[in-house]
């Protein structure tokens, strides 16, 4: 007698299904929080509250993220914000699984969902109080608009090329992977065809990539607008890439040889500088970052010692970026930066009247209790057997996958790198960057084995 309900049965492709997919899944997404008592918090989560519900313009946090907190949690209730951004990463998790695996049972796509909650970084950045979550929604929403756009329909589309923008528009380093995806999209469209059929590739359909790609800038130079009454796409890339250069020992040689012409702000702290990016950049009680005028003081300086140290060092710039880029690629581990959190995030939060303070000082991460090297034990090397089997998969074709889905190991393997050139080369290797997107192979990796195991038990049915 089959006891699984009739509900549970029904393939994902279903209205039905698809409804009680997302409900479950967002739940499910929600166990980090759950777990931890209260939202997870980062070091940007009190300047991202501080400029979102005090209007205080911070060039080094995207103003459409802290617009975003004050829409979706007013108050502010950063219960609301976990949940709507786990009911995003939700639908795009079930829209990819719609387009890849459409006759997947309910019962198999919500099995999927709790491995990929066990076993991956997923639930830790959807509960998160930080635009990482949004890193793989972007990524999953560009391939689907592109390569599974018939599929959509009008609604759905509709509402990928909003969810996709806003990803894409809360942080930086998203934008400049999603405008490297429609780029790399763009060429392999206008590439002669019959490059594509030799291949067995599928032409993408370029129009709702790029879409996405226009609103995201729009939110961006509007949000940054509306604080500053004016318009720019960032004031702080320059400056993170000169702490970088620091970091990396690339920056004092400029100073040594421009000081004497040149009035730079740095000139009297070149022979002191910090051993890390971090430290110059947040340490106020160490460097002299803040005393000398900020990311604001130093956007132009900082764009000048940029070109003149790839002018004089282009070689070791490259090299840097490499072993910087390889670095990043690499670091998978979840939990970078989930620590206590008491005395950065607290008085942003007592400032915007949060009713939540008690829950938030309660919570396991104030009292660091978050199992992080337990997990990792478990998400490290599932993570990494996700990129080894991704890097297989794109070195031998994938041409055990079915056409409609071949690009995509090449596709997510793209977006690493991308991740990880721009992370890397313009902050420096972070576990954090490279962790809140990894786990998206991983899930779109078990939904191609269901897709391959379901084919190969279709051959044994038939008796091919």
């Amino acid at each position: 007698m089959n006891v699984v309900p009739a509900i549970l049965r029904r393939p994902i492709a279903g209205a039905l299904s698809e409804s009680v997919a997302i409900v479950t899944l967002s739940l499910m997404l929600l166990s980090a929080a759950l777990l931890n008592g209260f939202p997870i918090i980062f070091y940007d989560t009190g300047a991202y509250l501080l400029q979102g519900f005090a209007h205080v313009f911070i060039a080094s946090r995207s103003p459409v993220y802290s617009l975003f907190l004050r829409i979706a949690g007013p108050s502010p209730n950063l219960w609301i914000v976990a949940a709507v951004q786990s009911a995003i990463m939700a639908y795009v998790m079930v829209e990819l699984s719609r387009a890849l695996r459409p006759m997947l049972p309910l019962q198999g796509f919500l099995a999927l969902g709790i491995a990929t909650v066990i076993g991956t970084s997923a639930p830790w950045y959807a509960g998160q109080i930080q635009p990482d979550c949004f890193a793989a929604v972007a990524v999953a929403g560009v391939y689907l608009l592109a390569f599974h756009n018939s599929l959509l329909g009008p609604c759905r589309r509709a509402l990928l090329i909003i969810v996709t923008a806003l990803s894409a528009a809360v942080h930086m380093t998203h934008l400049g992977v999603t405008a490297g995806l429609v780029l790399i999209l763009a060429v392999v469209k206008f590439a002669p065809r019959r490059w594509l059929d030799g291949r067995g590739l599928p032409v993408p359909f370029l129009a709702g990539p790029m879409l996405s790609l226009a609103v995201a800038f729009a939110l961006v130079i509007g949000a940054n607008y509306a604080f500053t009454r004016q318009v720019f796409i960032s004031r702080s890339g320059a400056v993170f890439l000169s702490a970088r250069l620091m970091q990396d020992g690339l920056l004092k040689p400029v100073l040594d040889e421009n000081c004497s012409k040149i009035q730079f702000r740095l000139c009297r702290y070149k022979d002191s500088f910090p051993a890390t990016a971090d430290t110059w950049l947040w340490d106020e009680h160490v460097s002299p970052f803040r005393w000398i005028g900020g990311f604001r003081s130093l956007e132009t300086e900082a764009g000048m010692l940029v070109a003149l140290s790839l002018k004089r060092d282009p070689v070791a710039n490259l090299g840097w970026a490499i072993a910087n880029t390889a670095l990043q690629f690499g670091a998978v581990a979840t939990g970078d930066g989930i620590v206590p959190q008491q005395s950065i995030t607290l008085p942003e939060l007592k400032r915007a009247g949060s009713r939540q303070i008690a829950d938030y000082s309660r919570a396991r991460q104030q009292m660091g209790k978050l199992p992080f090297d337990a997990l990792n034990i478990l998400h490290v090397p599932v993570a990494l057997g996700a990129v080894l089997l991704l890097i297989w998969l794109v070195a031998t074709g994938a041409w055990s996958l079915p056409p409609s889905a071949r690009i995509l190991p090449t596709f997510l393997l793209l977006a690493l790198l991308g991740n990880a050139f721009i992370c890397g080369v313009w902050s420096g290797p972070h576990f954090r960057y490279q962790s809140r997107l990894v786990w998206l192979p991983v899930f779109a990796l078990a939904l191609l084995g269901t897709t391959r195991i379901a084919a190969l038990r279709d051959m044994r049915e038939s008796g091919t």
